[in-house]
């Protein structure tokens, strides 16, 4: 998305300007509706892209660079989307009540040696991608190349790992 931005405009509307967030808006809208809508159920599309944006327009100027510009935009999108099914559904497919409660629960030494004992239960290709990419906060770029893996298979297989993760996490 950043490239079809100019990386000015972006700066321009961390500083907010009001004409650059307009059109920073109305840039945005067409990459967050097609994204919204692999995301979403089609029902919510129209709220999540409205909800979307709104977060744009409030929280553009607390944006670190530019260049994370669609990565956060991305995360917004997907977080209202669970959060539309979970409201009109019923539905929480991330379990996330659960995983709040657990939180709550926990003192932060005790997650601490849960997500550690999580770790150690994945296999060693799937806890290395998670180390690399949450604890030594590489790129997913960066971890392809380390790997010998192509992006999309990095990507693939952190998701898996987390979702071990998570699994493991949840079932205690």
């Amino acid at each position: 998305m950043t490239a079809a931005v100019d990386l000015a405009l972006i700066d321009a509307a961390r500083r907010g300007e009001p004409t650059a967030i307009v059109e920073l808006l109305v840039l945005c809208r067409r990459d967050v509706r097609r994204y919204a809508q692999s995301s979403c159920a089609i029902s919510d599309v129209d709220d999540a892209v409205q909800e979307t944006l709104l977060v744009l327009s409030r929280f553009v100027s607390g944006l670190r660079h530019p260049r994370a510009l669609s990565t956060w935009l991305f995360r917004v999108v997907r977080r209202e989307c669970r959060r539309l099914a979970r409201t009109t559904l019923r539905w929480d497919p991330w379990q996330e009540a659960k995983v709040e409660a657990l939180v709550q629960s926990r003192s932060p030494h005790a997650l601490r040696l849960d997500v550690a004992a999580a770790l150690e239960s994945l296999p060693p290709d799937a806890r290395e991608i998670v180390v690399l990419r949450d604890f030594e906060e590489l790129t997913l770029r960066e971890i392809a190349d380390q790997l010998g893996l192509t992006i999309p298979a990095t990507k693939s297989r952190l998701h898996r790992a987390r979702e071990l993760t998570r699994e493991y996490l949840l079932a205690q």
